[in-house]
């Protein structure tokens, strides 16, 4: 018994005395941080060729920032796999990294005991070309570009000046091709379309406007001829697009930042002339045929599948496989719904069809909904241009008036925009459905077209040589 209480008593004095050399632990007191007055996950603008400083307020406690700590900046560069690295405070340079969003921390050391603490930032490289609008024009058949600045300052036939020489004949398209963010941000590139059989069209450096290579090279075989009816950007340096009459897509086979990456292989094989208006979903392309006249299907990989859907007995109103009409003058479609296409008929009529589509792994149908008269078929000309808003709204030219168009109820009325009777050659229109980009003779109008606003005019830019064609807007 003595002995059971001699060693209950032994453990509770060890426990006691381990507890008591314990004590000093929870005396602990974790280093302080520095503080950095708005820095900390802040993205800073860096303008190439320009002066960067940057000059946070550091503080630490207890430490003289001067004596006791060290810097160290790490700017990434993944298009070269690298990182730009400087030391000491503030960072100064003439920032040289090209533009483009990066990341960046600042390291700061603890000379005392060698602490290094890291924080992140961001920068956002840009040049002067990476804000403002890029127009190509139309100059008695001459391609031109003009850069307007965000004060609305015109740079007129800004390729000649760079490059002592004129761009092709026959301007089409100005197709932006805009990589993502895993893609090397040097792939930023202007591809300035032109159809003239004797002069290849230029692409250029987004950030600099100088001439890269020609658009030749992003085919791995070129073709002797290249027509371009019209491109659309996907998955950001991959573009589609139908090209002497044929679908072409963008290979996709290798890494995002291999330089092949988007190319164009050869044409997607079949019996076919497609027309310019085509649609990509994420898992099929729907077209026109003007040689079938009717409308046909891609695959989501881009081969071409024809005719190989089902006409829905419950649409009569036309043949979807053979419309009888070869001239589509405007045509939008998209995943599902209810879609309108626009043709110029044999004898000279102007003819609406409307009509939807089920393309899914269960079925592949087209419904005929309607067939009739365009209201508006007296105002439209060979050369009127088309666009359609999120809600199967339309709007068209005509000599120097835009109309706005709902097929619903067939409500066609003039925009109240006055262009002074010059013709109407460029028309775009906002992602949000609010604003119209109107392109003529000399100039380039912004038209508010939001909901109760008929179409006025906000903004006028003069200065553009000859008729604007195309327009990319960065802002």
């Amino acid at each position: 018994m003595k002995f059971k209480l001699i060693l209950i008593l032994a453990v509770l004095v060890g426990l006691y005395t381990a507890c008591k050399k314990d004590l000093g632990n929870y005396d602990y007191h974790p280093p302080s941080e520095p503080t950095l007055s708005k820095f900390r996950d802040s993205t800073f603008a860096a303008l190439l060729g320009d002066s960067l400083i940057l000059n946070p307020t550091v503080s630490l406690e207890d430490a003289d920032p001067k004596k006791d700590l060290s810097f160290e900046w790490r700017i990434s560069v993944p298009e070269e796999t690298r990182e730009a690295v400087y030391t000491g405070f503030p960072l100064r340079l003439v920032y040289n990294l090209g533009p483009g969003l990066r990341t960046a921390k600042l390291i700061i050391i603890d000379n005392r005991n060698g602490l290094r603490y890291v924080i992140p930032f961001k920068i956002l490289g840009s040049t002067e070309f990476s804000i403002g609008s890029l127009v190509l024009s139309n100059d008695n058949g001459v391609g031109r570009l003009s850069f307007i600045k965000p004060d609305e300052t015109v740079l007129a036939n800004i390729y000649k000046s760079f490059h002592n020489e004129d761009l092709p004949k026959n301007p089409v398209q100005l197709y932006f091709s805009d990589p993502l963010t895993y893609q090397p941000i040097t792939n930023q590139e202007y591809w300035v379309l032109c159809n003239d059989a004797t002069v290849q069209s230029p692409v250029l450096a987004a950030s600099t406007l100088l001439r890269k290579k020609y658009f030749n090279e992003q085919f791995f075989t070129p073709p002797s001829v290249i027509d371009v009816g019209r491109l659309e950007a996907y998955m950001g340096t991959v573009s589609t697009g139908v090209i002497n009459g044929k679908m072409y897509v963008g290979v996709m086979s290798t890494a995002p930042f291999a330089p092949d990456y988007g190319k164009f292989a050869n044409e997607q094989a079949g019996d076919y002339l497609l027309s310019k208006y085509f649609t990509r979903t994420p898992s099929f392309y729907f077209g026109f045929d003007t040689k079938s006249k009717g409308f046909v299907t891609f695959g989501g990989d881009g081969s071409y599948l024809g005719k190989d859907y089902v006409v829905d007995p419950e649409g009569t109103a036309f043949d979807p496989k053979n419309v009888g009409m070869d001239n589509l003058l405007f045509m939008q479609t998209g995943q599902a719904g209810t879609f309108y296409a626009f043709f110029k008929a044999a004898d000279g009529a102007i003819v609406e069809l409307s009509f939807s589509y089920t393309f899914d792994s269960s079925s592949k149908k087209i419904r005929a909904l309607s067939k009739r008269v365009f209201a508006g078929a007296s105002l439209v000309q060979a050369d009127s241009k088309w666009v359609r808003n999120t809600l199967n709204v339309f709007y068209f030219t005509s000599n120097d008036k835009i109309y706005r168009y709902n097929p619903l109820n067939e409500d066609l009325r003039v925009l109240d925009a006055n262009f002074a009777g010059k013709k109407v050659t460029m028309l775009k229109i906002s992602a949000d459905d609010n604003i119209l980009t109107v392109g003529t003779e000399g100039a380039v109008y912004t038209v508010n077209v939001s909901v109760g606003v008929n179409g006025v005019i906000t903004k006028t830019i003069n200065g553009i040589p000859g008729a604007a064609v195309d327009i990319v807007i960065r802002k």
